[in-house]
């Protein structure tokens, strides 16, 4: 197995069938937030910024983007967040065990508007049960898009999953409302709006 914190202490996890755990082991009792498809790193900088004692992790398929999200930890001299080079529903399915996240982050992902493109949609009805899975009891997960066309599918999936209720964002997100991504920051500008969606998982 190759050394999975080469690239300047990126987490190579591509195509690599390991737990998260056996590489980064994480004490069970601290609380993680895991930012998917952090893009520039906006939100999973700050968060680490705002929560020294969590352990923050910062997952994309794109290296180019995770280096430029260290740099910007460096500057800001964070030591709680973790990067992770990795597709989406690799880590989502096999990397991370059962009940190791306490809250899920991903905002603004692709929603591949193309008819032909559908397929590379994340959240869809098969990945519910993998977000519940990883989600501890009473897990948190936080969604948001700019398309709404999207949007409506993927929270119609969410609630016809039966795995999680919708809650307000008061007490379970309105803590890092006004940490804003690149991508909301631009849509704003532009006089979209980037609705925020909690759920908190059932079990």
């Amino acid at each position: 197995m190759q050394n999975m914190k080469s690239h300047e202490e990126i987490f190579i996890l591509s195509n690599q069938y390991t737990l998260l755990e056996d590489v980064l082991p994480i004490p069970r009792n601290r609380f993680v937030e895991l930012d998917l498809g952090c893009g520039k790193g906006d939100l999973a900088v700050g968060m680490a910024l705002r929560y020294p004692d969590r352990t923050v992790l910062a997952a994309d398929v794109m290296i180019g983007r995770l280096r430029k999200v260290l740099k910007k930890a460096g500057r800001n001299g964070v030591d709680n967040l973790f990067f992770l080079r990795v597709e989406a529903r690799q880590l989502l399915t096999y990397i991370l065990a059962d009940s190791s996240v306490d809250r899920l982050h991903i905002l603004c992902p692709d929603p591949w508007p193309k008819e032909r493109h559908r397929a590379h949609r994340l959240l869809t009805s098969d990945i519910m049960a993998q977000l519940a899975r990883i989600l501890k009891p009473g897990g948190i997960f936080h969604f948001a898009s700019d398309d709404k066309t999207y949007r409506e599918e993927a929270v119609l999936n969410v609630r016809q999953s039966g795995l999680f209720e919708e809650i307000p964002s008061t007490g379970a997100i309105d803590d890092i409302a006004d940490i804003r991504t690149e991508f909301e920051r631009k849509w704003l500008s532009e006089g979209k709006t980037v609705p925020h969606m909690a759920f908190r998982v059932i079990k």
